[in-house]
């Protein structure tokens, strides 16, 4: 039975893992996507949700939290001004894991794991919004400009 085994060790010493997972944290954080091995893609998401989830409120209590896991400013820096205004409003499932195949050299499954809110591929429903808005702003815009060299003309006849 596998009651409370719910850590994967990664075969690594306690040590050796939480260094690594803060590494790989910092990594994920800085270059808004890391490609690695399944299992660690795995472990990663577990460690990296809590510290995306502290770091939607700014205190001083989080960042101390937070910098307790990561071990380098910049990217808790980098964690509450940028990747947390980003995802603000969501309630969760900030990392997506995508598997990429099995790595040449031994066979170990590979996945790409990257910030939801920062991948605008997988975005396309605010992209035709935007097409939309500026489609009727031309054309505003458009008659605005008509009305405003109608305008124009006359008072340089007026001014003349």
């Amino acid at each position: 039975m596998r009651h409370r085994k719910k850590l994967n060790h990664l075969g690594r010493t306690s040590s050796h893992r939480k260094a690594m997972l803060s590494n790989m944290a910092c990594s994920l954080i800085e270059h808004k996507r890391i490609n690695t091995t399944v299992a660690k893609a795995k472990a990663l998401r577990q460690y990296v949700e809590p510290l995306v989830t502290k770091s939607k409120s700014d205190t001083t209590h989080n960042r101390r939290l937070v910098f307790s896991k990561l071990k380098d400013k910049y990217m808790v820096a980098e964690l509450f001004r940028e990747v947390a205004p980003k995802v603000g409003e969501r309630p969760g499932g900030y990392t997506r894991i995508i598997k990429l195949g099995n790595r040449l050299g031994d066979a170990a499954e590979m996945a790409m794991i990257e910030l939801v809110d920062f991948n605008e591929v997988y975005t396309p429903g605010k992209k035709q919004a935007k097409k939309k808005s500026t489609r009727r702003a031309g054309k505003k815009a458009k008659e605005e400009d008509q009305v405003e060299t109608t305008d124009n003309s006359d008072s340089k006849t007026d001014e003349a």
